[in-house]
């Protein structure tokens, strides 16, 4: 890479409206991004020697703005807010090294097996949104159990098997060694505000796809009822409790992202969704060729852990993830750092 490769940031930012909701000027921006491409000498992403992508997983209002459902502030409360200051500076001075950029956008419904009106207890009450874990020992002593009213919209009235359902789900996570299913706020909700890219990010991508002539990748996930979605890449639990599938693993998408000379991983919450979505690449890295670890990279900066304070603290797990993925091969890397520095390419 030649040291022209990073570039100004553009006059369009505004770092001061990161943590606000926007319209994004679309025409304007797509006149601005098409004369700084012309400015600096940017060439379509169509000419890349090496195809680079940047995966930013749920920038989204939900979990990226303090007033909204799932802020994940990190230790230092402002995470998500100063995470993505710096992925959209990152964004802007590397528009000639990424080729495309990959949005995922966690996106629910109402009744869904980790949102309070899913579960009931003997009194009719629904369980607290982020302060209740249901456990396998939580559905077999009935602590827990699904609410009969919800079995309409969801399993066309047979709360017998959404019952029995359910009652495997806590099973198969316990098995597999995963987090207890956690009741979350209602949140990322289809059409909602909260399910919106942060606006900053949105024009930050839009600025890119103008710049560079280059579609972006979105992908969305967890709209399955039934099971938890936090990695893009595949649900928590796959199958129902009689073996037959209730979803599948993305075999597209990580197709498409394997295909990349490099994939550059971003985005919230690095304990649950960045490290669940990190942790199956790798698996189907392990399985395939345990070299192509070498080509990702983790923007340990641009994200942060789930932390609700006096609650519950993630930041040790998802440091641990991360230490890991290092291990295994994968880069972790700071955003602040010149690209060139850790990523060999020669797109200029």
């Amino acid at each position: 890479m030649t040291p022209k490769m990073q570039l100004p940031i553009p006059d369009c930012f505004d770092a001061k409206k990161i943590s606000e909701v926007w319209r994004v000027p679309y025409q304007q921006r797509a006149t601005e991004a098409t004369n700084w491409a012309k400015q600096h000498s940017i060439q379509p992403a169509s000419s890349d020697k090496n195809r680079i992508c940047l995966l930013i997983i749920d920038a989204q209002n939900t979990f990226c703005l303090p007033e909204f459902e799932l802020f994940v502030g990190g230790r230092s409360g402002s995470g998500a807010v100063d995470d993505n200051l710096r992925l959209c500076e990152f964004i802007y001075r590397n528009l000639r090294a990424i080729t495309t950029i990959a949005p995922t956008m966690d996106t629910h419904t109402a009744m869904q097996i980790f949102h309070p009106i899913f579960w009931i207890n003997d009194a009719g009450e629904h369980p607290l949104p982020a302060a209740t874990l249901i456990t396998l020992e939580d559905v077999q002593q009935g602590i827990w159990k699904v609410n009969p009213a919800v079995a309409d919209s969801i399993a066309g009235g047979n709360y017998s098997a959404l019952q029995k359902h359910c009652l495997h789900y806590v099973h198969k996570l316990s098995d597999d060694g995963k987090y207890p299913l956690t009741i979350w706020p209602y949140h990322s909700m289809l059409g909602g505000i909260g399910h919106a890219l942060v606006s900053a990010v949105e024009e930050a991508i839009f600025f890119h796809n103008m710049a560079r002539d280059s579609q972006a990748l979105f992908e969305i996930k967890g709209g399955n009822p039934l099971t938890e979605n936090y990695s893009v890449l595949r649900p928590e639990v796959l199958d129902g409790p009689d073996g037959f599938a209730i979803a599948e693993k993305n075999a597209a998408f990580i197709d498409k992202l394997l295909d990349f000379d490099a994939v550059i991983i971003a985005g919230q919450a690095k304990s649950h969704c960045v490290a669940w979505t990190i942790d199956d690449l790798l698996t189907e890295i392990v399985a395939r060729d345990s070299k192509l670890a070498r080509k990702v990279y983790l923007l340990e900066d641009c994200t942060s852990a789930v932390v609700v304070p006096g609650v519950i603290d993630f930041t040790e797990q998802a440091d641990a993830a991360f230490k890991r993925f290092a291990q295994a091969g994968m880069n972790v890397v700071k955003s602040t750092q010149p690209i060139d520095t850790w990523l060999d390419i020669s797109n200029s």
